[in-house]
């Protein structure tokens, strides 16, 4: 494995550069540096909003590329480079399919607000991890502002009770358990893999200059982008078959051993 072509490193967020306390390490900051000195650029792709991604990078945010909202929404700094909305058919199309169902949570997502219903005390703090701007309304059928994504949670599976109810719609829709807990709705062109081919396209960097790393379905297209795709050891199965190689998992700094690796050269 020669890694001395990276020119540019990509991971997700939650269960892959996060720990199971959804904390970065110290140890990654510090790897960060060097990324830095040496002119390779950093990307954090995640299905989280912008806002809740560069709290958790805060002192590195303004030198690093956010792909937000699985790819939906990408900025550097105030620049916004990518913003592929749903539009408002598909929207209330989707709510109304999934109003009467119990035990499920929608989130519209915005560039930086997003929007529940308030009727699981629950749920609203579970969302507090993942969406740093959010807003309870009385309806969110009733909203008619932009949104990138409509996040769907269910606190014990989202492939079990979630996907068998949307997986109709992904002839025209991506459609993607997300996590555990999570399945992500969004327009067809917003994924990560999309994302990140404009972000290459941009910079001039090829997927032979890439590495990426990834733990859940929503990384598999961002993961066929680049020649040094890692497969976390936590990760879906899906993911570690599709992977080029593996790390150890999110607990065990998994993304710091690579990069440490990298770095040696």
């Amino acid at each position: 494995m020669d890694l001395s072509k990276v020119k540019m490193v990509v991971t997700d967020m939650d269960g892959t550069l996060l720990n199971s306390k959804h904390e970065v390490s110290s140890k990654f900051f510090k790897l960060f540096e060097e990324l830095k000195k040496r002119d390779i650029k950093f990307v954090a792709a995640s299905g989280r909003q912008y806002n809740s991604i560069v709290d958790k990078l805060d002192t590195i945010k303004d030198d690093i590329i956010v792909v937000a909202e699985n790819g939906a929404f990408v900025k550097k700094q105030e620049q916004e480079l990518l913003a592929t909305p749903l539009n408002h058919t598909t929207i209330k199309s989707t709510i109304e399919l999934l109003k009467n169902v119990e035990g499920i949570h929608p989130v519209l997502c915005g560039k930086n607000n997003a929007y529940i219903n308030g009727n699981s005390d629950d749920f609203v703090s579970k969302l507090r991890e993942y969406y740093s701007q959010f807003s309870i309304l009385n309806d969110i059928a009733s909203f008619d502002g932009e949104v990138l994504k409509i996040a769907i949670y269910h606190f014990e599976s989202s492939e079990k009770y979630i996907y068998p109810l949307v997986n109709h719609l992904e002839s025209e829709l991506k459609v993607k358990v997300s996590g555990e807990n999570w399945l992500d709705i969004s327009h067809m062109n917003a994924n990560k893999g999309y994302a990140l081919q404009h972000i290459q396209e941009k910079y001039g960097i090829s997927r032979q200059e890439t590495m990426v790393f990834g733990d859940y379905n929503n990384d598999l297209e961002m993961l066929a982008m680049a020649d040094f795709s890692f497969a976390m050891a936590n990760a879906h199965p899906n993911v570690t078959a599709a992977a080029n190689f593996k790390t150890k998992s999110n607990d065990e700094y998994g993304v710091e051993t690579v990069l440490e690796q990298l770095l040696r050269l």
